[in-house]
């Protein structure tokens, strides 16, 4: 079943059911209180007759019956047996199939005759004139009532269906409205879908209601899907192209050792290191480009003492390399939030780039400011044009790519360090002065 069948079907009988148990109770409730009215009168009426009988004794009984005869009914007397005492005074004989019935306590009630019509029957105990109790009993056929409730329920009827249609044609109206925007973004999605297309919806500048918010989320979507499809393209065209000059150099020399190998040991040795060489490197462009994509995920955070974490870094890196760090820092203990494994990447990252593009010493800065920590990294290298600052970070680029590749780079470091950096709340950036070296900045909030 379609959402605007269900939407005119609900909307039609939600109205239909209010309307009939509106209407019922309207029909139910006047019913009462008419029959109410009908029967006060009727006992009003049947306590004056008892009234006058005590008062005027002397009077002719059934001259002074025929005086509060109903216009629609009947009067009648009946003794202890169940026999009419006088003939019963009636102006239809018709009306003369009333029950007769004696009974020593008032009663009232309304009954319905095999035709279905209704009576308003009162029964009340009075000393005749012989001194017997006898029982006073006195109807009333309910005939107008009958009309009134006929033309009532012609009106609610009516009333019914001038509600209950333009209700269909509003449900029909309003489904329309809504799923109006709902079909244009599944004609959208399916475009989407068959054609490879990166379609929008042109959102209508109406109330910010949830149709609205739906078709501009839907939008975010879309536009986040196509950078993050594009970036994921970029990625693997990088990928394979920096996998492909290591695998092209293995199997040139692959073939070298197929044609000379056996007789020229030379070329066997040039081989086999070069083959090991790139399949390092090879090893290690896959490994970084899995850490790139691990440090995505989240991971569980801790409190980190960072000037402990980064001497312990580099005193690694001094023994490792040969290399002289210097460590300044401001303050004995500061502590930031975040995943030590990963921070302890990022410092790794900085250190091992400024010892493949430096020769000199390498200086290690810790400052506070405000509601940060910066962690300064600065070597005296060759440093790079301001132009390649805002692309270093980008994966696979190279400022200088043949002595990138000579040692042993893959352009992914930086964009590990970057994308760790920014997970962790924090930023990363670069300054560098091309022939005087480069400063590399992280910056990360304080627990």
């Amino acid at each position: 079943m379609k959402l605007k069948t269900k939407i005119q079907l609900f909307s039609s009988l939600f109205i239909l059911l209010i309307v009939v148990l509106a209407n019922a109770s309207i029909y139910f409730l006047f019913y009462k209180i008419t029959t109410d009215n009908e029967v006060d009168q009727l006992v009003g009426q049947t306590n004056a007759i008892v009234e006058t009988i005590k008062e005027n004794p002397d009077l002719p009984k059934s001259e002074l019956l025929h005086a509060f005869l109903p216009a629609n009914g009947i009067i009648r007397i009946v003794d202890t047996e169940g026999k009419e005492r006088t003939p019963t005074i009636t102006k239809n004989p018709d009306y003369r199939n009333i029950a007769l019935e004696f009974s020593h306590k008032e009663s009232q009630e309304i009954i319905s005759n095999d035709a279905g019509e209704k009576i308003a029957v009162i029964s009340k105990p009075v000393i005749w004139e012989d001194g017997e109790i006898v029982t006073l009993q006195v109807g009333n056929y309910l005939l107008s009532l009958e009309e009134t409730m006929r033309t009532l329920l012609y009106v609610l009827v009516f009333a019914s269906l001038m509600i209950i249609i333009p209700t269909v044609i509003a449900g029909n109206l309003l489904s329309k409205f809504i799923l109006a925007p709902i079909k244009k973004l599944m004609v959208t999605m399916k475009e989407n879908t068959k054609q490879g297309e990166w379609k929008t919806i042109d959102v209508n500048d109406r109330s910010k209601d949830e149709i609205y918010e739906m078709e501009t989320t839907y939008n975010e979507m879309i536009s986040q899907l196509k950078d993050n499809f594009e970036k994921q393209e970029l990625f693997v065209s990088d990928a394979s192209h920096e996998l492909k000059t290591p695998i092209a150099i293995i199997k040139s020399y692959a073939q070298l050792l197929e044609r000379r190998g056996k007789s020229h040991p030379e070329v066997f040795n040039e081989a086999v290191e070069a083959i090991d060489s790139e399949s390092d490197r090879m090893q290690q462009l896959v490994e970084q480009m899995l850490l790139l994509a691990k440090n995505k995920e989240a991971a569980p955070y801790e409190a980190i003492e960072l000037v402990t974490l980064v001497e312990k870094i580099i005193q690694t890196f001094t023994k490792a390399y040969d290399r002289k760090m210097m460590f300044n820092y401001e303050v004995s203990s500061v502590q930031v939030m975040g995943n030590v494994d990963q921070i302890e990447q990022v410092i790794y990252i900085l250190l091992d780039n400024a010892i493949k593009y430096s020769e000199g010493d390498i200086h290690v800065m810790l400052f506070v400011q405000a509601h940060l920590v910066q962690i300064k990294v600065m070597d005296k290298g060759q440093g790079m044009p301001e132009e390649d600052e805002q692309l270093i970070f980008n994966r696979f680029y190279r400022v200088d790519k043949s002595r990138a590749r000579a040692s042993g780079g893959t352009g992914l470091g930086l964009s590990i360090a970057k994308t760790i950096t920014e997970l962790h709340e924090g930023t990363l950036s670069v300054k560098s002065i091309q022939g005087e070296g480069s400063t590399f900045t992280m910056e990360l909030p304080l627990k």
